[in-house]
């Protein structure tokens, strides 16, 4: 094979634009990272691809540890190469060793990010009110903090699903699988005001059952819920940026900060493996963590 650089990378492109039909921005990383390591090779020394060899290519993973690339970008730069080479053995039975024989580095775990208690009770007393959007609001946060629920989970809350005697909500999770959820005082009585007082005078002659409403009187929308949960946030000058997902991991932080068992919160929460439901519980090391490093006069 005498392909050049150049030439190798135009076939590269066209290969997985017309025939894999990649999306531009997918095919744009690829050239990007082909383009990196054939650059490398340049500077190295190497004209040919032919003489690609393994102690090039784990030079190249070397150097962008070096420069302190994201673990997943180095994994996504890796997957890109193993598609060039891929490529060309295919095309004109280049050798691929070179490149096999690297191992995807491990993800990073990033921790859930989650509210404090003092930061929560400082968006709901900042968010009080006694208009129809505020009470829907309130009503809203506490349901989320109280059950952790996906904000799929709660778009789809109809009036039917939530027992005000026994304070529980049937929610229908990932898989269509059904769960009964506890919730508190606290949630309880936001939720009765809303739906007795502010829901039927927002809705007007709007008839259905979605517990949510938009101030329209239609049902929301994930986007419309990010929109207030932001805007609430905002209004409480804390200064994180929320979204839904953010209250289940605080929902399911507090808990076993607050000595719930593990089994317990991944039932609550509609876990289907415990080992997603672990995770909160390196959250729960990394705060006693520094609890402890602020607390403690050796620390």
């Amino acid at each position: 094979m005498r392909l050049t650089f150049t030439e190798a990378m135009d076939r590269f492109v066209y290969y997985i634009q017309a025939e894999r039909m990649l999306s531009i921005h997918t095919v744009r990383e690829y050239a990007y990272d082909v383009e990196e390591f054939i650059t490398f090779l340049q500077q190295e020394g190497l004209q040919q691809l032919e003489h690609v060899e393994y102690i090039h290519a784990r030079a190249f993973i070397t150097k962008l540890y070096e420069e302190q690339k994201a673990r997943t970008t180095i994994s996504r730069k890796i997957s890109s190469i193993r598609s060039f080479f891929a490529f060309l053995n295919k095309q004109f039975e280049l050798d691929i060793t070179a490149f096999t024989a690297l191992f995807h580095p491990k993800k990073e775990q990033k921790l859930p990010q989650f509210f404090y208690a003092e930061e929560l009770a400082q968006i709901f007393q900042a968010n009080e009110g006694d208009d129809l959007q505020s009470i829907r609001n309130i009503a809203m946060l506490e349901l989320f903090y109280a059950t952790g629920v996906r904000v799929s989970e709660l778009l789809a809350l109809e009036l039917a699903h939530i027992d005000f005697q026994y304070g529980f909500i049937r929610v229908t999770g990932k898989g269509k699988k059904e769960r009964i959820v506890p919730f508190g005082q606290y949630a309880l009585n936001a939720l009765a005001y809303y739906v007795e007082y502010a829901r039927p005078r927002i809705m007007k002659t709007q008839q259905h059952a979605h517990v949510f409403v938009n101030m329209r009187g239609g049902p929301l929308t994930a986007k419309g819920v990010r929109h207030i949960l932001q805007q609430m946030v905002d209004k409480a000058a804390v200064q994180l940026h929320l979204y839904p997902h953010m209250l289940r991991h605080t929902f399911a932080t507090h808990l076993l900060n607050n000595g719930a068992d593990i089994r317990s919160v991944q039932e609550l929460l509609g876990h289907a493996q415990l080992s997603t439901t672990q995770v909160y519980t390196h959250v729960t090391k990394e705060h006693l963590k520094k609890t402890y490093m602020n607390a403690h006069p050796r620390a």
